[in-house]
């Protein structure tokens, strides 16, 4: 895109990209970087552009000769158009908790099932890299999402503290690196338990040997010690000892589930790995402008599908 016609805010965005041409432009920019198309099926350069039809036609002789910019990314297969689908993920990357499928329906003017299933499918575009492993001071905690005991029906209330009031919700585990000369930045994963062999894991994974860890007093992380630098915060006493605590992941689990029980009111554990990669990707880049956020979103739309099937489960997802 044209930085002087980049739009910077909704009603920019929206009155930019009701012109397919400003749209071709923008997915062709993250698509073929160096502004040369590229047959998806057989790589040739040997493409041209048909107006008429908003197609690309390959010259290399193959079945498949034509084809579209959704090709290839998380719009294939869509009869939603351009003009739609670029609002939609400028919407979901830039309002800080979170867009419904209802209120999006409303906005573009498509059913609420359409618009659930669009952004499933941007949540997919959202999904990033990990970047490596964390290092300095790095915080872990772990919180589990569900509905809470007070709200549950009485007949259903004395199962649900069988486990502390943790039956019949997830956990989540999440590690915050926290920022020096940059934004602070989490990582989150669904595990199946708060025990050590489904936390530890990810610690080795996402951390880097010697980095400064801090943690609350659960006793899963005792082992941390011989690998980290690792201190403790007893909330049983205190939540903050000078540089030891988990408050920065403490409030990010604070924005995630307002953003959950606000805006989103219920989520299936089957898609909740997709609403914390939605959460993840607005909270590391929110330092960023709603135009760079929208940008990066972008960035993710290639090489990506997922099916109404995978989606709902009647199929395994596409790797």
């Amino acid at each position: 895109m044209n930085a002087a016609a980049e739009p910077k805010t909704l009603q920019q965005a929206i009155l930019h990209f009701s012109d397919y041409e400003n749209c071709r432009a923008a997915v062709e920019a993250v698509r073929w970087t160096d502004g040369k198309p590229v047959c998806p099926h057989c790589g040739s350069e040997r493409v041209a552009y048909l107006a008429k039809q908003r197609r690309y036609k390959c010259y290399e002789g193959h079945a498949r000769a034509q084809f579209s910019l959704k090709v290839g990314t998380i719009f294939e297969d869509s009869a939603i158009g351009f003009e739609k689908w670029l609002p939609a993920l400028w919407l979901l990357t830039n309002c800080k908790n979170g867009i419904s499928s209802y209120e999006l329906a409303r906005a573009l003017g498509v059913t609420q099932k359409t618009a659930w299933f669009m952004l499933s499918r941007l949540r997919l575009a959202l999904q990033g890299e990990d970047g490596g492993k964390m290092g300095g001071d790095v915080e872990v905690d772990e919180t589990y999402i569900g509905g809470k005991a007070r709200n549950v029906h009485p007949a259903k209330r004395a199962a649900m503290m069988e486990r502390g009031g943790f039956k019949g919700k997830v956990a989540v585990m999440g590690l915050l690196q926290r920022g020096k000369d940059q934004t602070s930045r989490v990582r989150t994963a669904i595990v199946p338990s708060n025990k050590r062999r489904d936390l530890l894991p990810h610690v080795d994974r996402h951390v880097q040997t010697g980095a400064n860890v801090y943690t609350d007093a659960l006793h899963s992380y005792a082992v941390l010690k011989h690998d980290y630098a690792h201190q403790v915060v007893d909330h049983a006493h205190t939540y903050v000892d000078g540089q030891v605590h988990t408050n920065g992941l403490e409030s990010y689990w604070s924005m995630l589930k307002r953003t959950l029980g606000g805006t989103y009111i219920s989520v299936e554990p089957f898609h909740l790995f997709r609403y914390l990669d939605e959460q993840a990707f607005r909270f590391n880049q929110r330092k960023a402008t709603d135009a760079e956020r929208f940008k990066l979103g972008l960035t993710g739309i290639l090489g990506k599908r997922l099916t109404y099937s995978a989606l709902t489960g009647s199929e395994l997802p596409q790797t």
